[in-house]
């Protein structure tokens, strides 16, 4: 579960570098490290700065190969399930409103919808009780 408004962070439209670096630096310092940082191509995790933190860190950098759906399946099927359950639903007029409903959205999404692959737990509940996901055949 993300919450920017727990970092501290100012809300923006863009994902810059220096946005994501700041981010980045306030959840290590927050959460501590993890062993291993995935991201996508983009820019901002591509910038010196960015690969800067990661190393004085010592966290290994893992990053997706471009096209690689696999490596991001798992966020992407979140991002699908936020479009279609939420925005796509919702005439959000301002960003404020947005910001809001995607918040409550996410709360649902992580505290009280069930998903298959957690044995129809919610991601909470999975995560209290460290159930491994279920792994289905193709």
């Amino acid at each position: 579960m993300v919450q920017l408004q727990g970092f501290g962070l100012a809300a923006v439209n863009s994902m810059d570098a220096d946005f994501c670096v700041e981010a980045l630096k306030k959840a290590v310092s927050k959460h501590g490290k993890p062993e291993t940082f995935n991201s996508d191509q983009g820019g901002q995790f591509a910038s010196g700065a960015w690969i800067d933190v990661l190393t004085a860190a010592k966290i290994k950098i893992s990053m997706d190969g471009k096209g690689a759906w696999r490596d991001n399946r798992m966020i992407e099927r979140l991002w699908r399930s936020l479009k279609y359950e939420c925005v796509y639903l919702n005439a959000f007029e301002t960003g404020s409103e947005m910001r809001a409903g995607i918040g409550k959205w996410l709360s649902y999404y992580n505290c009280e919808r069930p998903h298959s692959t957690h044995g129809i737990l919610t991601p909470d509940e999975a995560y209290v009780s460290k159930t491994e996901p279920m792994r289905f055949a193709a």
